[in-house]
């Protein structure tokens, strides 16, 4: 436990006394201000007193973080959901005292000052009485796919990045390569790249290319005679080996998420049989909403995803403004691309429903509106256990699921055998036979 000692001050009660708020009153609660380095906690009673202390963000000083909670017979504990920081002490306290997560736009200091221990004190006031939000929790498995999900997100756009990069720099040299390519970092863009940072001959670049491709060979040969300043090609050979360790990580990540999702097929199905749904968007609104039965409608489930318009209500004026964007940024942006590729596919009934919307609220307001529409589709699809058909008996083509590469599990007979094979080999390798 931190050196410093507990300071107790005085605060008034605060003075909420409806019938339903004092039925959920508490007799105690703890309020934590979460920092990178440290947390400051704050105990506060009905009575209005005080016990405060600082903990760093230590193991040491987690554990002693809890017993000081349980000492104190805190009945709840409550903190901003900032960043990751509240992960390690919701496992914490998980199972052990009620733990309330809230969004840090609920939770805010009415107070002219500004403190680590106002916010710590307001944060335990709101929760003794009831008044904190809580956050949906996913369980750790959905926790730890969802972290795969977003890291894999984070690669792809880098790798994007460097994609945009290798675009600029042979645009500027006048190399237009994407005149014959529609994808340059297709197999045969690739080919002619490698081959040109490689220093190949334009000859022996041409044979490397697929028989396909040398039906347009004078056209490559055309681009492939501009010359490339030294520098570019270093760049440009830079930007490649970048791309293709991204390709190999990315990979690795996809292999693990495979495996994280291997148990829910029939899940994974139901999602995919919705237009503008493959693979990689089915996997992400798992990673990202997990349990869809946690919610009682698919009107709720587009509220935590952010997809409903605010609304603000005065006598009989009613204003309706932009989407709130509350809940997960990844779900939403997931459904936003896949609401872009459903009204892609003409003879489904979203191109339809955003034909009607396109010339009333514009292009973008009928996408978020489509996005919305699925997710409350997905929300009645996954809780009746039924698959999308467009028309009766008219269904998606399915999309292939890759097979998760399962780890080799060693029976016991055969750990026995490798133990034993690797003594014999340790004594061989002594020639005293001694440990």
């Amino acid at each position: 436990m931190s050196e410093n000692t507990d300071v107790k001050l005085t605060f008034e009660a605060n003075p909420l006394s409806t019938p339903e708020v004092c039925r959920r009153m508490k007799e105690k609660a703890c309020g934590l201000d979460l920092h990178k380095k440290f947390i400051l906690a704050a105990i506060i009673d009905q009575g209005g007193t005080t016990v405060e202390h600082r903990f760093s963000r230590t193991q040491t000083d987690l554990f002693a973080l809890r017993d000081w909670v349980l000492f104190h017979d805190c009945e709840v504990v409550a903190c901003e959901s900032t960043s990751d920081y509240w992960i390690q002490v919701y496992d914490l306290f998980v199972g052990k005292i009620p733990v309330i997560v809230g969004n840090a736009r609920d939770i805010k200091a009415i107070s002219h000052k500004k403190t680590d221990i106002i916010d710590a004190i307001w944060i335990a006031k709101l929760a003794l009485h009831d008044l904190i939000p809580a956050s949906r929790i996913p369980d750790p498995e959905t926790r730890d796919l969802r972290s795969l999900i977003r890291l894999r997100k984070f690669l792809v756009e880098k790798r994007t990045d460097l994609k945009n990069q290798v675009h600029h720099i042979l645009d500027s040299c006048l190399f237009r390569l994407s005149t014959v390519f529609s994808d340059i970092f297709g197999k045969s863009g690739m080919l002619i790249l490698t081959g040109v940072t490689d220093g190949k001959s334009i000859a022996e670049i041409l044979a490397t290319l697929p028989v396909r491709t040398r039906k347009r060979s004078e056209e490559i040969q055309s681009i492939l005679e501009t010359t490339l300043p030294e520098l570019a090609i270093i760049r440009m050979q830079c930007c490649l080996n970048l791309i293709k360790e991204l390709d190999n990580q990315i990979e690795t990540l996809m292999q693990r998420v495979h495996q994280c999702v291997a148990r829910q097929t029939r899940l994974l199905r139901i999602l995919t049989s919705v237009p503008g749904i493959g693979y990689i968007a089915a996997v992400t609104l798992i990673a990202e909403i997990g349990n869809f039965t946690n919610f009682s409608s698919g009107d709720k489930l587009a509220s935590w995803v952010g997809l409903v318009p605010t609304v603000n209500q005065s006598a009989d004026h009613l204003r309706m403004g932009a989407i709130t964007k509350r809940g997960s940024r990844t779900a939403r942006w997931i459904l936003v691309e896949i609401a872009q590729a459903a009204v892609r596919t003409r003879s489904s009934r979203f191109h339809a429903f955003f034909t009607r919307k396109v010339g009333v609220i514009g292009f973008s307001k009928a996408i978020v509106a489509v996005a919305r529409k699925i997710v409350t589709i997905l929300w009645h699809l996954v809780v009746n256990d039924e698959e999308y058909e467009e028309t009766e008996g008219n269904r998606k083509q399915e999309i292939r699921i890759p097979k998760a590469k399962q780890p080799k599990f060693l029976t016991l007979n055969e750990m026995f055998r490798i133990l034993a094979e690797a003594n014999i080999f340790l004594k061989q390798s002594d020639p005293h036979g001694g440990g």
